[in-house]
C-alpha cells in the first residue's frame, strides 16, 4: 500500500521536477562550460534528428550530447561540493575535481566518435 501512496505522490514529483529546473537555471547562471556545451546542444541537436536515419541512429547522435550535459551537471556539482568544504589545497579535492573533469572530457570525444561512426556508412557509400 505504501508502494502505490508513493507512485501516486505527484507533489513529490512536483516538487522534485522544480529542483531539477533550479539546477539547470543554476548551471546556466553559474557555469561557463555548460552554458557552451548547452550552446552546441542546441545547434547540433536538431541536426542530429536531421541526420539520424533510425529512432536508433537520431538516440545515439542526440544522446552523446545530452550525456555531456548531464556529465558537466555531474561535474559542477562535485566542485561545487569540493568548493563548499573548503578552500585549502587538499589533493583529494584536487583528485575529485580532475577525475569530474575527466568524465566531461570522455564524454566530450564520445561526440565526434558517435557522430563519426553513425554517420560514415551514409557518407562513405556503405549503407
Amino acid at each position: 500500500m505504501a508502494l502505490l501512496k508513493d507512485l501516486c505522490d505527484l507533489r513529490r514529483v512536483v516538487r522534485a521536477g522544480g529542483y531539477s529546473l533550479c539546477g539547470l537555471k543554476a548551471a546556466l547562471r553559474n557555469e561557463a562550460a555548460f552554458r557552451q556545451e548547452a550552446a552546441l546542444f542546441v545547434i547540433l541537436a536538431p541536426l542530429g534528428f536531421w541526420l539520424g536515419r533510425s529512432g536508433v541512429e537520431r538516440a545515439l547522435l542526440v544522446g552523446s550530447l545530452v550525456l555531456v550535459l548531464i556529465v558537466e551537471l555531474l561535474n559542477s556539482a562535485i566542485e561545487a561540493v569540493v568548493n563548499r568544504v573548503g578552500s585549502e589545497r587538499h589533493e583529494l579535492s584536487g583528485r575529485a575535481k580532475d577525475l569530474g573533469s575527466a568524465a566531461v572530457l570522455l564524454a566530450l570525444v564520445l561526440v565526434p566518435l558517435t557522430w563519426a561512426l553513425v554517420l560514415w556508412e551514409r557518407f562513405s557509400g556503405g549503407g
